[in-house]
Formats: structure tokens, sequence, C-alpha cells
């Protein structure tokens, strides 16, 4: 059930530096001094690089920093960042009518777009750390197995 975990800390990962990238340029195309909202949403990117090097590597390198609570924590507050950075931008390119339009506008847009998918792939893996925690003991607290290194 949680085999793809992996794979969606990769596009986690990718759309991430996408985002960033994007509201970077739209941070630099301001003229005067970005809105915060575009500003939070550089920072939603930069926290889920973070995130997902936790994510990943506590559970294999370092298992006494994995506990089962702590990646459901790390889950659930990333994902809620990145509804209120998508929503917030969404709400400011309504009220600047900017659009898709070329440029900057287009670059947030399509920032808006991407961040809308990494929320829905946070969703789903906060669900997966929700489950875990449902179906182990409360003295377990263990990552996933299938976040553990194999055979090590």
């Amino acid at each position: 059930m949680f085999a793809f975990i992996l794979p969606l800390r990769a596009v986690q990962a990718v759309l991430s530096i996408i985002v960033l990238g994007l509201t970077a340029y739209v941070i630099d195309s301001w003229w005067y001094g970005s809105p915060d909202s575009v500003d939070f949403m550089l920072f939603c990117s930069i926290w889920t690089l973070l995130a997902v090097g936790y994510l990943i590597f506590a559970p294999t390198r370092a298992p006494h920093l994995a506990h089962k609570y702590a990646i459901t924590a790390v889950e659930a507050v990333t994902m809620i960042f990145w509804f209120a950075a998508w929503v917030a931008v969404a709400a400011l390119w309504g009220d600047i009518r900017c659009g898709s339009a070329g440029g900057p506008c287009g670059a947030g847009t399509a920032a808006i777009v991407f961040s809308a998918l990494i929320w829905l792939t946070f969703v789903a893996t906060t669900v997966f750390a929700g489950l875990h925690i449902r179906n182990t003991a409360r003295s377990d607290t263990a990552p996933p197995p299938e976040m553990q290194m194999q055979g090590v």
C-alpha cells in the first residue's frame, strides 16, 4: 500500500524546485517589494526541500529521529503550508487580474497550479502517515517499515 511513497517524495521535491524557480522569477519581476503571499510560497518551496530531505533520510539513516508522530507532524504542517500558499497567491492573482498572460503573470499562474499539485501529494502522504499511526500500537514509535532500509 505504501510502495509509492518514495516516488511521491521525488514528485514533491521536483515540483517544489519548479515552484521555487517560478516564485523567484515573480518576486524578481515585482517593481516595488513582492507581496507576502508570493514570499510565503517561496518559503514553502524551501521548507519542502528540507522536509522531504528529513522524510526520506531520517527513517533510513537516523531512525531515532523518525518518530511516527514527528513524521506525521512534518507531513501535516507542510500540507497546511502549501494549501495556504496556493490559495493566498490565487486570491492575489484574482484581485490584481493577472491571469495567465506571459511573463510574471504566467509564471505566477503556473506556480499556483504546481503548488496545488504539491498540496495534493502532501494530502496523500499525510493520510498514509495517519493510517500508519492508527494501525500501529501506541508504544510502537518506528517509522513505516517501507521507509526503513532493508537488509541493513
